[in-house]
C-alpha cells in the first residue's frame, strides 16, 4: 500500500469525519478510497453508538432538564463509525441555525438534530421542507408568531438569505424585499403545538401544526412566479434557482475543502434589508479557505470549475446532497486540498479524543470535555446567531489558540491513554534505535500524515538531535515521544485539516 494512499485516506477522514487513529486509516486505505467514500455516504444503523435513552442511563447527570443533548451529540461524533453522518449534522447545524439560548428545550433540539441526521445527505428540497416544519426552527425564527393578518418576516427572510440562496450572485441580487414578504406570507399557518407539561413523565418535544385558518390564501408573486402559494410551493421555486445551486455548492466547497473567512459586508444601500453576515458552507466547508458569504455577490468562487461541477450534479441528481458529496470527495480538487482548512474547536476536540482513544465507554467527567468547546468558541446547540459560526481564521485568537494547544498537548502527553500507548508502541516496533529524523516523521505519520514546512521540521529534528539516536527500549523513550507530539501539535501547521 502506497504511503500516498494512507495520506489521502487520513485527509478524507479529517474532512468527511473527525479524524481517525492510524490503524483505522490503514484499514480504510486497504479497502480503497472510493469504497470508503461509499461507506461514509451510506451509514448503517448498527454503527451509530449509544442510543439516547441508554446514554441517559449511563451518564446519570444527563437528562432532558439539564444538558443531555449537546454531550450526546459529541459522544456520537467521537464513537460513531458513521463519521460523515455526524459531520453533516454539524455542517447543517451551522447553516440551518437554531440556538438553545432561545429555544431552551433540549428534547425539541434533539428532534431537530435527528431530523438533520436523517435528511442531511438526502434531497435538498425535502431538507428545506423539514426544517420549515421543525418546531425548534419555527420557535427560533418566530414563525409561530406569524399570522395571516400580522405577518412576521423572520423565517421568510432567513430562508432566502441564510438557508438557500444568499443575497446575490454574479453582481446581481437574488431576491427583492417583496420576495421576502411574499415568502413570509406563504408560511403563515406553519406553527407548533404546545409542549406537553414536564411532570410527571418528562418533557416531550414540540410538534409541527399546520393551521389552515391562519394561512394567507391570497395570490402571491415570488421570484417571478404567481399563484396561491404555500410554504412547499415557495420551496419548489427556491430549489430550482441557479442561485440555490451556487449557494449550496459554495458552502460545500468551503466546509469540506476549507473553512472560509468573512468577506467585507456589502454597502447597505446596495442590498436588500437583511440580518448580520451569513455563514460559509458546502464547497468552503469541505475544501479550502474561501471568501465569506457577504462578498459572494461580487466575488466569484476561486475554483469556478469545481463549483460548476457541483452545480451540475445538484440539477442532474434532482437536488441530491449525497450525489454532490460523492462528486466532491472523488474530485481532484478535494484530493489536492490537504491542510487548507483551519480546524474548528469541535473538530479539534473530537479529533483529539478519537486519536487518543478516550471516552469509548461512559465514565464521569464528560461535561468538562464538552465545556472545552464552549471556551474555544463553538458550543453545540448554541451558535452565536442565526448566521452560524464564523469559521476559518476567525477560530484563531490569542486566548482560544493557547487553550486549544494546551488541550491537545495535555491529551497527547498522557501515557495512560490507549491511543498514545499504541502510538509509542508503533515507534518502538520500528527497531531498537530510532533516529531523530525518524522520530519526527514517525510522529507526523501516526498523527494522520501531517506535513510541516521544511523550517519547522528542521527545528523539531534539531531538538530531537540533542539526545542523539534514541534507544526505543529505554524507559525515557515514551516521554521523548510525547514531548515530540506536544511540539508538533503546537505548530501552526497542526491547526489545519
Amino acid at each position: 500500500m502506497a504511503d500516498n494512499d494512507i495520506a489521502l485516506m487520513a485527509h478524507l477522514m479529517r474532512r468527511a469525519g473527525f479524524g481517525a487513529q492510524y490503524d483505522e486509516i490503514v484499514e480504510r486505505a486497504a479497502k480503497g478510497y472510493e469504497a470508503t467514500v461509499e461507506e461514509l455516504l451510506n451509514p448503517t444503523d448498527e454503527s451509530h453508538g449509544m442510543e439516547l435513552d441508554l446514554a441517559e442511563r449511563s451518564f446519570l447527570e444527563w437528562n432532558h432538564f439539564v444538558r443531555c443533548v449537546p454531550e450526546y451529540v459529541m459522544w456520537r461524533m467521537i464513537n460513531s463509525r458513521n463519521q460523515l453522518e455526524e459531520k453533516m449534522v454539524l455542517f447543517w447545524h451551522g447553516i440551518l441555525c437554531t440556538a438553545d439560548s432561545k429555544t431552551q428545550s433540549y428534547i425539541t433540539s434533539q428532534a431537530e438534530l435527528d431530523m438533520l441526521r436523517a435528511n442531511g445527505m438526502g434531497n435538498f428540497r425535502e431538507l428545506l421542507v423539514e426544517i420549515s416544519r421543525d418546531p425548534a426552527m419555527i420557535y427560533f425564527l418566530d414563525n409561530c408568531l406569524s399570522h395571516k393578518d400580522n405577518i412576521n418576516e423572520n423565517y421568510g427572510r432567513e430562508l432566502l438569505e441564510l438557508f438557500s440562496m444568499g443575497v446575490g450572485m454574479d453582481g446581481q441580487f437574488n431576491y427583492t424585499e417583496d420576495d421576502v414578504k411574499e415568502c413570509a406570507r406563504a408560511f403563515t399557518g406553519w406553527t407548533i403545538g404546545n409542549n406537553i407539561p414536564g411532570q410527571p413523565y418528562g418533557r416531550y418535544p414540540s410538534q409541527f401544526v399546520y393551521n389552515p385558518a391562519d394561512h394567507d390564501e391570497g395570490v402571491k408573486t415570488f421570484l417571478g412566479e404567481t399563484g396561491n402559494f404555500d410554504g412547499e410551493d415557495v420551496i419548489d421555486i427556491i430549489v430550482k434557482q441557479p442561485a440555490t445551486a451556487r449557494f449550496i455548492s459554495r458552502h460545500m466547497y468551503s466546509y469540506f475543502l476549507g473553512g472560509a473567512t468573512r468577506g467585507s459586508p456589502l454597502e447597505e444601500e446596495n442590498r436588500p434589508p437583511r440580518s448580520p453576515s451569513p455563514p460559509r458552507h458546502m464547497y468552503s466547508y469541505f475544501v479550502a479557505d474561501e471568501a465569506g458569504v457577504p462578498s459572494w455577490m461580487e466575488t466569484p468562487p476561486r475554483d469556478m470549475e469545481t463549483i460548476q461541477m457541483l452545480e451540475d450534479v445538484y440539477y442532474s441528481s434532482g437536488y441530491d446532497i449525497k450525489a454532490m458529496l460523492r462528486a466532491l470527495f472523488n474530485s481532484d480538487a478535494f484530493k489536492n486540498a490537504r491542510f487548507q482548512r483551519i480546524k474548528g474547536p469541535i473538530e479539534s476536540i473530537v479529533g483529539t479524543i478519537r486519536l487518543v482513544g478516550d471516552w469509548t465507554t461512559p465514565k464521569p467527567g464528560f461535561e468538562m470535555i464538552f465545556d472545552e468547546m464552549k471556551h474555544m468558541g463553538q458550543e453545540i446547540l448554541n451558535p452565536p446567531s442565526v448566521e452560524g459560526w464564523h469559521t476559518g481564521k476567525e477560530w484563531i485568537d490569542g486566548g482560544t489558540l493557547v487553550r486549544r494547544i494546551n488541550f491537545i498537548a495535555d491529551y497527547l502527553s498522557d501515557l495512560n491513554q490507549p491511543g498514545v500507548q499504541e502510538l509509542v508502541g508503533k515507534l518502538q516496533a520500528e527497531g531498537p534505535v530510532i533516529s531523530p529524523e525518524n522520530l519526527v516523521d514517525g510522529c507526523l505519520r501516526l498523527l494522520g500524515c501531517y506535513e510541516l514546512e521544511p523550517e519547522t521540521r528542521d527545528m523539531l529534528i534539531k531538538h530531537a538531535e540533542k539526545s542523539g539516536d534514541l534507544p526505543t527500549g529505554n524507559k525515557e523513550f515514551p516521554g521523548q515521544v510525547t514531548q515530540m507530539l506536544q511540539m508538533i501539535v503546537a505548530t501552526k501547521e497542526y491547526l489545519y485539516a
